[in-house]
């Protein structure tokens, strides 16, 4: 009996351990979510509940479903003042670089109306531009009238009488130039200049040279002009040009005719400096033939 009593008594002391140390548990359980309760009422993240509040305003610590409150809708921010001005201006800014646009584009598209003008500031009242007129317009555009530039342009205007521009020549070759202010013209001085360098450009405006330089009732071209229209296109080029012009001078011809300005320039470009390459049996005109023959005595002597 008394080994009976003492098993009762030892079961009663675990049971009765056991028991506290679940208590203690519990208790201390309690303790840890007061503590956590507390220290998130601090920083606001749970709300009071009062004695009279309704069970569905718990605080967010209870509730899961008031943590994801929605946030309220943003208002839209009237315009101020400011913002007008700025939108004002930046409306006019665009339609003002739409027009400078435009502008630009018309100013830079040959216009038939403008060339027409400045073709009359020359003409006066006819309808061409004579030696008078001529003249005041070298002044404008820098260049003289005897300047190898005119010839070429000439030549673009298809300019049939030295000295004088129609209408019709001024406004097909300055639309050719697109070319319609004097500005316009100036600056394209240099690239008709340039075509001097082209030999196929240079033989064509030499053999238009003839034509345009002799009296229209005369097959032949005049000697002093024919020096003179020489002197303009090869006078730089042709290192033999002074001594040729010295031949004509006190030779006895006084005209000179077409296929004789042609074989000038064929002289010019393929025979020798000593003329050694010259074959006198060859199809040259009689005036190379003693151009040469005159060269060779002079060189002898």
């Amino acid at each position: 009996m008394l080994c009976i009593n003492g098993i009762l008594m030892d079961q009663m002391y675990v049971f009765v351990y056991f028991t506290d140390f679940q208590l203690n548990s519990h208790l201390t359980t309690l303790a840890s979510i007061h503590k956590i309760h507390h220290t998130l009422h601090r920083l606001n993240l749970t709300e009071d509940i009062g004695q009279d509040s309704h069970p569905s305003e718990r605080s967010c610590f209870h509730s899961p479903a008031c943590c994801s409150r929605a946030m309220p809708p943003r208002k839209k921010r009237r315009p101020s003042a400011g913002d007008d001005m700025l939108a004002k201006k930046s409306r006019q800014d665009s339609v003002f670089r739409r027009h400078e646009t435009s502008q630009i584009r018309e100013e830079e598209t040959f216009s038939s109306k403008r060339c027409l003008e400045w073709f009359y500031e020359y003409a006066g009242c006819d309808d061409v531009v004579g030696p008078e007129g001529m003249e005041k317009f070298c002044e404008d555009i820098g260049v003289e009238p005897e300047n190898v530039v005119m010839l070429v342009l000439a030549w673009k205007l298809d300019a049939q009488s030295m000295g004088y521009f129609t209408l019709q020549e001024w406004l097909r070759g300055m639309s050719s130039l697109q070319c319609d202010s004097t500005e316009r013209l100036r600056n394209s001085l240099d690239y008709l200049r340039s075509v001097l360098n082209d030999s196929t450009s240079f033989k064509l405006i030499y053999r238009y040279a003839f034509d345009f330089a002799r009296e229209k009732d005369q097959r032949s071209l005049d000697l002093n002009t024919a020096k003179c229209m020489l002197g303009l296109l090869l006078g730089k080029t042709w290192p033999l040009f002074p001594v040729f012009n010295q031949f004509l001078e006190q030779s006895k011809y006084k005209v000179i005719n077409k296929d004789q300005w042609c074989n000038v320039l064929e002289f010019s470009r393929t025979i020798n400096l000593d003329l050694s390459n010259y074959d006198e049996d060859g199809a040259w005109p009689v005036l190379l033939d003693e151009f040469v023959e005159w060269y060779k005595e002079r060189q002898m002597s």
